[in-house]
């Protein structure tokens, strides 16, 4: 079926004769040719001569993960896609991390991805479009001055109202010297070797965050499940997520762009979400924003249909077995909507303590076990659903 890993073939690319002349970005150049350069050279041969401490692993890491959440959880879900509000305090730490991973400053950042949201996979338009290919999406995208890559700040108005992005935007080249250079610099000092600071804290951070982040851009649209829509070229992918901090659940993002979770189980590797809810709990964050259960799953279930039936097309009695697919979806359906109903009867009467309003016990059980009964006929109903589109793969198809 086609909601397997894959990389399907990308929308083909422009052929504008202004992308194929479009002038290079010096300034972008040297800085990705000499850092990864420096990175594979400078950073071995001082290991091999010198050695590095654990000490200066930490540093590593830690900044490693600085960099990443301030990209995710600053850059991405909080000033992207307004997915929730966040204390000064937090937002100024973003701002310095954002810095620290020289991936531009969230005016730049946020109108590009904006732009990407609302234009995705179109050629002329999307800033890093997949279907240019994995090196422009990942990063020939800034190498050059390409025409939907040129700013413009139209979309981001509301950003521009924040003071501590104004003072992001005004300082950010000294910013990300004193972010690259000086901060792990001190680092290394209290650790007792400032080049080791400099080389793994600066140098191969940041060279490693930045090619992590771009892979959101690029294999995050090339490589995985179409779980929830096949409107863009988004894919699920919990390996990348793995490496992006929770962002590898980009066929969600895509759908639900607003919501400021991305891995939506509680079992998908999502720290960013789970640094957002955390801080939530001691007031750095406020209003996160979270898609209905009813319309994620009904997005999955259209999803399903969608593949289900254009396999079903392709098989002997094809007919009977569509209209038995048909007959299956909308019982599921009918059940999906009847389990919304109870289970927001059930949390909203356990949120606002309706239970005390209640004076028969018997009116308080009631409506747990209904809501029990609902979701257990779920189950069976999307039990049943598996077991008949699973059945289609034992069925030959029709031949040509």
């Amino acid at each position: 079926m086609t909601d397997q890993y894959s990389s399907p073939t990308p929308p083909a690319a422009s052929n504008s004769a202004d992308w194929d002349r479009a002038p290079i970005n010096w300034t972008n150049m040297i800085l990705f040719t000499l850092t990864p350069l420096f990175a594979l050279t400078l950073v071995p041969w001082y290991g091999f001569t010198y050695g590095y401490s654990a000490y200066d692993w930490m540093v590593f890491i830690l900044m490693m993960g600085f960099c990443g959440i301030s990209i995710t959880a600053g850059y991405h879900r909080l000033w992207s896609h307004k997915a929730y509000k966040a204390h000064p305090v937090l937002r100024f730490l973003f701002a310095l991390g954002g810095a620290c991973a020289l991936q531009n400053d969230v005016f730049n950042w946020a109108s590009d991805h904006r732009r990407h949201h609302a234009f995705v996979d179109n050629n002329d338009k999307d800033p890093y479009s997949a279907g240019r290919g994995f090196w422009f999406s990942h990063i020939g995208w800034i190498l050059r001055h390409y025409p939907s890559s040129s700013q413009d700040f139209s979309n981001i108005k509301d950003l521009q109202k924040d003071p501590i992005l104004q003072w992001q935007h005004k300082h950010y080249l000294a910013l990300v010297l004193f972010m690259n250079i000086a901060v792990p610099a001190f680092l290394g000092y209290l650790g007792g070797n400032i080049i080791a600071g400099i080389l793994l804290g600066g140098l191969l951070r940041l060279v490693l965050s930045q090619h992590v982040t771009y892979l959101i851009n690029s294999l995050a649209h090339m490589w995985g499940k179409q779980t929830f829509s096949e409107k863009s070229s988004a894919r699920d992918n919990p390996v990348i997520a793995l490496l992006t901090y929770g962002e590898g659940y980009h066929n969600y993002h895509h759908t639900f762009q607003w919501d400021y979770r991305n891995g939506i189980r509680w079992w998908h590797y999502d720290p960013t979400k789970w640094l957002i809810r955390s801080c939530e709990w001691v007031g750095l964050t406020s209003d996160l924003k979270r898609v209905s259960p009813l319309s994620i799953e009904t997005a999955r279930l259209e999803m399903q249909y969608r593949k289900a039936t254009e396999r079903c097309d392709r098989l002997k009695n094809a007919d009977t077995l569509r209209a038995r697919l048909e007959e299956e979806y909308e019982q599921l359906k009918h059940t999906l909507d009847l389990w919304a109903q109870h289970r927001q009867q059930w949390y909203a009467a356990k949120s606002m303590q309706i239970h005390d309003q209640l004076h028969e016990k018997w009116e308080k059980n009631a409506l747990r076990d209904s809501y029990r009964e609902v979701r257990y006929q779920l189950k069976i109903r999307r039990q049943r659903w598996r077991e008949l589109v699973q059945s289609f793969s034992e069925i030959p198809q029709v031949t040509a």
